[in-house]
């Protein structure tokens, strides 16, 4: 059987590697707030044995309300992703949303991500998978594991076959969120590796009125059911005062919490590869 892998410039992700964390606040805040915290999650998943994509949005057009905070916009986004690609020495994660923007966002972004809502976009996974960049698609809360397969094959039909897909959850009546976690091994089946998502994963869409919100207190317990499940890596917002946040609070995690989830995570995995031989 073929392994299940895929790269990211240097960092390998998959069967054989070590696991990854695509970690980073949801939104840009600000360029000191995206270098500080890029910084910290580099060390802390350096020293936990983990590979690190640092992940921040530079506009999330998804957002509850019209007044809610959306980012810095394309061009002052991509211009401190840039920065943190240089001066960290990191490889960065961004959403894209639309076709046109695709390009720009390639020209420094290592991995390109499908928002979850923008799964079934059938231009926009064109559009990115042509750049030749690597692509995380994000299952949508409306959409099966099988469901992913198309949407996997339509990436790959631009030649493009370095994909991950990424688990967040699915919707459970109004306001919630529930995981199933079988679907980690039937999107893995698709042939790419796979990440969990245990901050989205615990969101409450539209909960709080006019915004999300969330209940952070059950991702770690979420992480180590899925890293003993079997996934190929993590995906958290992280923030130095979650409570602060400009997006996604309830549901992100504290930075000063990160180092002992890490630990955790690579407990249970190291528990889990000891069983297996």
């Amino acid at each position: 059987m073929s392994k299940i892998q895929c790269s990211v410039g240097t960092i390998g992700i998959g069967d054989g590697y070590p696991l990854l964390l695509i970690g980073g606040p949801c939104v840009i805040e600000s360029q000191e707030m995206a270098l500080h915290l890029a910084e910290r999650l580099k060390v802390i998943s350096c020293n936990e044995g983990f590979s690190f994509i640092f992940k921040a949005s530079y506009d999330k057009a998804n957002r509850s309300s019209l007044d809610s905070f959306r980012g810095p916009g394309l061009g002052e986004g991509l211009r401190i992703l840039e920065r943190v690609r240089k001066d960290v020495g990191v490889p960065v994660c961004t959403d894209v949303h639309e076709t046109n923007q695709v390009k720009a966002v390639a020209e420094v972004a290592d991995l390109l991500q499908i928002p979850a809502f923008l799964c079934r976009q059938t231009d926009l996974l064109l559009e990115a998978g042509r750049t030749g960049r690597p692509v995380n698609i994000k299952k949508g809360q409306f959409m099966s594991a099988a469901e992913m397969g198309p949407a996997v094959l339509k990436v790959r039909s631009t030649g493009n076959d370095n994909l991950l897909l990424t688990e967040r959850g699915t919707f459970f009546g109004y306001n919630a969120l529930v995981n199933d976690f079988r679907s980690l091994d039937l999107m893995r089946e698709i042939g790419c590796p796979v990440i969990f998502d245990a901050t989205h994963s615990v969101q409450r869409p539209g909960g709080l009125g006019k915004q999300s919100g969330g209940e952070s207190r059950f991702v770690p317990g979420l992480a180590r059911a899925a890293v003993a499940f079997g996934v190929d890596g993590l995906f958290l917002e992280v923030h130095s005062d979650p409570s602060q946040a400009l997006s996604d609070g309830p549901n992100m995690v504290k930075l000063a919490d990160l180092e002992n989830m890490l630990q955790e995570l690579r407990r249970v995995r190291d528990a889990v590869r000891c069983d297996e031989h």
